[in-house]
């Protein structure tokens, strides 16, 4: 079993009131794309020992105007995704 728990995720420039949304399908996504490595992959060794990332820079990218809060939790996540498995 895997467990991630990401204490804080500082976004720039969105809406005060889409944070919840963009955190839920950040959550999602990120579960999802986790998931299928593992079944395809199985748990990299990086995640098989105790690892803890006191901050991880998932980078910046550009979101288009009026893109909808599902759409950037999961950009996000691919971020993430990538920043932690590399």
């Amino acid at each position: 079993m895997v467990e991630l728990h990401i204490d804080e995720l500082v976004l720039h420039g969105f809406a005060r009131g889409d944070r919840h949304a963009i955190a839920r399908a950040v959550e999602q996504e990120l579960a999802r794309l986790l998931a299928t490595q593992f079944a395809v992959q199985g748990v990299p060794r990086s995640f098989a020992e105790s690892a803890e990332h006191t901050r991880l820079d998932a980078g910046a990218f550009k979101v288009a105007q009026g893109t909808n809060s599902e759409a950037i939790g999961s950009q996000i996540a691919q971020s993430v995704h990538q920043g932690l498995t590399g």
